[in-house]
């Protein structure tokens, strides 16, 4: 370990430029979190939907305040944000005309102890970094306030905010910050991941970033400082973004704060997941010249053994298949009441999409996501187009790689089932989306509400103890089944979306006997025992 030093005058270069450019960052950062207008719009059309059904009928104005909440809050996100940004350097100034350093008090002392530097609080070294870093926070306000009104184009005014040029160690050149070169990574996107995906990887390097500096080259990142990194993330807490008493705390803050928070701590295997998305980026930076080798390599922590989803028996299905969510519940309208027997049917994309996966073997979120035109015939034969290309939907399309798109032949078994007729009825309503209740989270996971309750669901009527059944179990079992047709695992990955990238995948069309290949593979996916006739009477 590098034992502490004494401060010195390129120290306070680094720190006050160095905070300059985190703060910036940390605004760019919040900005991709806020609420876009497709959003605030859903929201919206969600409480005029609630206000139609008669569930907002009260003159109560605490009532109505109550049902408003959401749409208010992300309505007035941007303008609370900027209102608290002014507030901040309004704040900021007054105490540095009167030489207070409370505000910025945890932030001097997280960057000395993270650059080991020996300097007691207090003192007129402190004190001065201090005023240092209160002068680079308010240029860095300044700067957020102008972003508010669109302008990207303001440098410092302050001669004391400025990049260092100190001999520990070199800044970034401009456009050439770890972040602004992930931008170019995340554009190319040289393995086709999806949209989610790349954008986890974002948050994650983004946490990285909060531990080497914003202006750290990315030609200088050493095995030193991914290994600094794994160890800060081992004592990193659990959905730490989305704790409110994190907010606005950097990794080294975040970990500080919930020693007396005492959140547990994220499991190894979330750990390699940072250190993938940070390795994955730097792989392809070394292939474009911007560093000569990957440090993440050989700093993984030793991989946990997978919870091994596992695909559902004869008499699970039959088990499943006849319970309240496929046979009729008490309720549809509240997770808790689907387990209980009753006369509500579920025919939305709660009842179609284990159906379809069971048939398919395809991924919940890329059925949910279908649009009407996805599901049409080719050459006599019904099929679903998985894909990011034709009508766009309100929820958007994603895939999990480019040779995720793929054509599948609708199953004999889900056209028996009503299927078609359930597009059919679709294509009358109108709108895009052929499941237009199917939505994704936060973080743009399609199905993931569903995905979790469905697993709480196996629990609650009795066939899952621990791990193992999951929806995914439906894509096992859907493999499993042509493995016993005969078929080979290299012989039907295209099927699952186990290949490369195709324009037949990309556009959906194929000649006739190529996808009449296809047709026998599907109609080879089959379960014996199982009975599905009360479903389709």
């Amino acid at each position: 370990m590098r034992a502490r030093r004494a401060l010195v005058p390129s120290d306070m270069e680094n720190a006050t430029w160095d905070h300059y450019t985190e703060a910036l960052a940390r605004d760019d950062e919040a900005r991709t979190r806020l609420p876009e207008s497709a959003e605030i719009e859903a929201e919206k059309a969600k409480l005029m939907d609630r206000v139609g059904r008669g569930e907002i009928a009260s003159t109560d104005p605490l009532v109505i305040l109550d049902a408003t909440l959401d749409l208010k809050s992300k309505q007035e996100a941007a303008d609370v944000a900027s209102d608290m940004r002014q507030a901040k350097l309004a704040d900021l100034r007054k105490h540095l005309t009167k030489g207070e350093t409370s505000l910025i008090a945890a932030d001097v002392d997280d960057y000395l102890l993270r650059h080991k530097l020996l300097v007691d609080r207090g003192t007129p070294d402190w004190i001065s970094l201090a005023r240092h870093m209160m002068r680079a926070e308010i240029e860095a306000l300044q700067r957020t306030l102008e972003r508010d009104r669109g302008d990207y184009t303001g440098h410092p005014a302050d001669p004391l905010v400025k990049p260092a040029t100190g001999p520990r160690r070199e800044a970034a050149k401009p456009g050439e910050s770890i972040m602004e070169i992930f931008e170019i990574f995340a554009r190319e996107n040289p393995s086709g991941v999806a949209k989610d995906r790349m954008d986890q990887c974002r948050r994650d390097i983004g946490t990285f970033v909060d531990l080497v500096g914003a202006s750290f080259p990315i030609a200088k990142i050493s095995k030193a400082e991914v290994r600094d990194w794994k160890q800060l993330l081992v004592k990193y807490p659990v959905k730490a973004t989305e704790t409110k008493a994190f907010a606005g705390m950097n990794i080294q803050q975040v970990i500080k704060a919930n020693e007396r928070i005492g959140k547990p701590v994220i499991a190894d295997r979330t750990v390699n997941r940072y250190l993938s998305s940070l390795s994955a980026f730097l792989t392809w930076a070394v292939d474009n010249g911007y560093l000569d080798q990957n440090p993440v390599d050989g700093l993984m922590l030793r991989k946990e053994k997978k919870s091994t989803t596992l695909p559902f028996r004869a008499e699970q299905l039959t088990m499943l298949f006849n319970s309240p969510w496929f046979a009729g519940c008490q309720s549809a309208e509240e997770w808790r009441n689907v387990a209980k027997p009753g006369n509500v049917l579920i025919r939305d994309h709660r009842y179609w999409v284990p159906l379809i996966m069971l048939f398919s073997g395809a991924r919940p979120g890329e059925i949910g996501q279908l649009a009407v035109s996805d599901v049409r015939q080719e050459h006599g034969h019904w099929i679903m187009h998985i894909t990011t290309e034709g009508e766009a939907t309100g929820e958007g399309k994603s895939v999990k790689t480019e040779g995720s798109m793929r054509v599948v032949p609708v199953h004999p078994e889900l056209i028996r089932l009503g299927f078609i007729r359930y597009h059919e009825k679709r294509v009358k309503q109108g709108g895009a989306a052929l499941f237009p209740d199917a939505v994704r989270n936060e973080r743009g996971q399609m199905m993931a509400d569903v995905s979790r309750e469905f697993g709480r669901y196996l629990t609650r009527i009795g066939l899952k103890q621990g791990r193992g059944l999951s929806l995914y179990s439906f894509r096992h079992g859907a493999a499993d089944a042509l493995r016993r047709a005969g078929y080979l695992d290299n012989q039907f990955g295209f099927i699952l979306g186990h290949t490369e990238a195709t324009m037949t995948g990309r556009y959906g069309i194929m000649p006739q006997g190529m996808l009449q290949q296809r047709v026998e593979l599907v109609q080879a996916i089959a379960y014996p025992e199982l009975d599905l006739s009360h479903l389709s009477s």
